[in-house]
C-alpha cells in the first residue's frame, strides 16, 4: 500500500498570503495613529482660547502652527484673560511630549493658571499652586510656562517663568532686548517650588513677544539663533499690528528644521495717555 502524501504548500502563495496578513496590520497600526493625531489636533484646537480679551490701550494677537509631519503633535499652548482686579493675565507653554496625553495635560495647565489667577493674580503664587495643584494630579508630565499680569492703571509688568524661553520686547524709543529673567523649574517636577518674579514700568510704547521653542529652537539651530531673528523682527516691527509682527515670526519656525508644534503671543501697549 502506497502512503499518501499531500503536496508541499506553494511558497510563493504563502508568501503573498503572510505579506497581505502584515500589510493589513500595517494598515491598522497606520489608522489607529492617524486617529489618535485626528483626536489630538481637535482637543488642542479646542483647548486654545476662542478669542482673545480687549483692554484700552493693549492689543493682543497669537499664532498657532502644528507640526510639520502631523505626528508629533504636542502641548504648546496661549492664553490671554482678564482676573478680577482688572489686570490683564498673558501665558504661554509647552508639555512634555507629543501625544494625546500631552495635550490633554496642557489643558489641565491652563485651566489651573486660569483657575487659580481668580484667587490670586500674583505670578509668583500662581505659577507655585499650579506646580503642586498639577503633581498632585499625578499625571506624570511637566511643562514649561510663562506668566505674565500687567496692570494698566499704574502700567507695571510682573513676569514669572517655569523653564520656559525667554521673552522678547521692543520699545519706542529704540531699546529692545531678550529677557533673561531669573525663573525657576517647568512645572510638575518637585513640589513647593517658589518662582521667582521680574517687575517693570511701562513708561512708553513697546511691545511684548513670547514664543514656544518650537518656533525658536531645532534639532540643528541652537536657541540663541532663533532669539535673535525672533529679537530682528521684533525691532523691525515693534509698532507694527500685532497679528502681522505674531505671522511674521511664527515663520521662524521654518528657519530651525523644528517638527514640533509652535505658538506665539504679542501684546503690543500703548505709551501713557497724555490727555
Amino acid at each position: 500500500m502506497r502512503e499518501h502524501r499531500t503536496d508541499p504548500p506553494d511558497d510563493a502563495q504563502q508568501l503573498l498570503v503572510t505579506l497581505g496578513r502584515l500589510v493589513d496590520q500595517a494598515l491598522e497600526r497606520i489608522k489607529l495613529q492617524q486617529a489618535r493625531v485626528e483626536l489630538a489636533m481637535a482637543l488642542q484646537r479646542h483647548m486654545l482660547p476662542p478669542e482673545l480679551p480687549e483692554l484700552p490701550g493693549v492689543r493682543i494677537a497669537a499664532k498657532y502652527a502644528p507640526s510639520r509631519d502631523g505626528l508629533a503633535v504636542g502641548g504648546d499652548w496661549y492664553d490671554a484673560f482678564l482676573m478680577l482686579d482688572g489686570s490683564l493675565g498673558l501665558a504661554i507653554g509647552d508639555v512634555q511630549g507629543h501625544d494625546v496625553e500631552a495635550v490633554a495635560f496642557m489643558g489641565q495647565v491652563r485651566t489651573s493658571l486660569r483657575a487659580l489667577a481668580e484667587a490670586t493674580s500674583d505670578p509668583r503664587e500662581v505659577l507655585g499652586r499650579a506646580n503642586d495643584l498639577l503633581i498632585s494630579m499625578g499625571f506624570g508630565l511637566f511643562a514649561t510656562c510663562c506668566f505674565l499680569r500687567y496692570d494698566p492703571a499704574g502700567r507695571d509688568l510682573t513676569v514669572a517663568r517655569a523653564g520656559h524661553v525667554p521673552m522678547v520686547w521692543a520699545t519706542a524709543c529704540g531699546r529692545s532686548g531678550i529677557a533673561l529673567d531669573l525663573g525657576g523649574p517647568p512645572l510638575g517636577i518637585m513640589p513647593g517650588e517658589r518662582y521667582p518674579v521680574t517687575h517693570r514700568r511701562l513708561t512708553e510704547a513697546g511691545v511684548l513677544v513670547l514664543v514656544t521653542d518650537g518656533v525658536v529652537e531645532g534639532p540643528t539651530f541652537p536657541m540663541e539663533a532663533g532669539l535673535t531673528e525672533v529679537l530682528r523682527l521684533v525691532r523691525a516691527g515693534f509698532d507694527a499690528d500685532p497679528d502681522v509682527l505674531a505671522s511674521a515670526v511664527i515663520k521662524v519656525a521654518d528657519l530651525t528644521g523644528h517638527r514640533d508644534d509652535a505658538a506665539v503671543l504679542v501684546a503690543r501697549y500703548d505709551g501713557p495717555s497724555h490727555d
